[in-house]
């Protein structure tokens, strides 16, 4: 644990001894807070050069950072994790431009070249349902880690997308809190004002016993067709996540479960790499019937 989180956890802890919310406040702060900003790699530079970039305005006031390519009518989106950036998925891009998608991928606050100290979830669905309306439905969603719990809020709240990719994906939110609170060493009573916190701020009206939000709700209003890839050796997020999302989808998700390459190495993975670009190309169609290549070949 780095020096300042574990001072910032003392205080906290103890905070949370005393009524009042002082402490679930700071939490929270702490919990939408990364501790790493993500630097441009120099292998990720020439493709991200090429993008058209620009800012999108979300309900929180924050601004994400927008980049895309092509001018194909078959929109990927790609999306990025906590403390990561959109050039992580820099190796998709020229893949999905050779087979005719536009490409698109995105900053949240905080990340990357997006300004700010500070995302949510809800930042996500908005940057989410931003590009759905300026790009129309995705004809394909590849989201990592973070991404993929946030992207599927986008879904839920009306976003659009044919086939959906996760990789090291995040299947529940309570996954967050409970690794935060480990992270951070949070006591009993801090993980309970946390939980309260959230509760008021992200999900308003949520009964007390009730999950805020998984993917495992999200089968009856999502219709995509879903791969699941996750590492066995992920430690960051653990395989048990991915099963989850791939159980709740049943015939409709395929569960593709690598060794070796942990939670971030599994991105540029070529084998990797080649099953997510074969499903876009030869995945099923929606579980509702539209199939926009065959819509466009009419």
């Amino acid at each position: 644990m780095k020096p300042a989180v574990a001072v910032a956890s003392s205080i906290l802890n103890a905070t949370a001894l005393l009524p009042g919310r002082a402490a679930g406040r700071g939490a929270f702060s702490l919990f939408h807070m990364p501790m790493v900003r993500s630097r441009l790699r120099t292998a990720e530079r020439k493709v991200f050069e090429k993008a058209r970039v620009d800012r999108i305005r979300l309900g929180s006031g924050r601004h994400a950072v927008a980049y895309h390519w092509g001018g194909g009518d078959r929109p990927a989106l790609l999306a990025h994790g906590w403390q990561s950036r959109a050039s992580r998925l820099a190796c998709f891009v020229p893949e999905l431009l050779e087979r005719g998608h536009s490409v698109i991928a995105f900053d949240a606050p905080a990340h990357g070249e997006a300004d700010g100290r500070s995302t949510t979830i809800l930042d996500y669905r908005d940057i989410v349902l931003a590009l759905d309306d300026r790009y129309g439905t995705f004809d394909c969603l590849i989201a990592h880690s973070l991404g993929a719990l946030g992207s599927f809020f986008g879904l839920r709240h009306g976003a659009r997308a044919r086939r959906i990719v996760t990789i090291g994906g995040v299947c529940d939110f309570d996954y967050l809190v409970d690794e935060f609170c480990a992270e951070v060493g949070a006591g009993d009573r801090l993980r309970s004002r946390l939980r309260a916190e959230v509760r008021t701020r992200l999900f308003p009206g949520l009964p007390a016993d009730e999950t805020p939000f998984s993917l495992t709700d999200m089968p009856a209003h999502v219709s995509a067709p879903l791969l699941v890839v996750h590492d066995e050796d992920d430690t960051r997020i653990r395989v048990a996540q991915g099963r989850r999302l791939a159980a709740a989808f049943g015939d409709r998700a395929r569960l593709v479960v690598t060794r070796g390459l942990g939670h971030r190495r599994v991105l540029g993975d070529a084998d990797v790499l080649r099953t997510v670009l074969d499903f876009v190309d030869n995945g099923p169609d929606p579980a509702d019937g539209t199939n926009p290549r065959a819509t466009a070949a009419g």
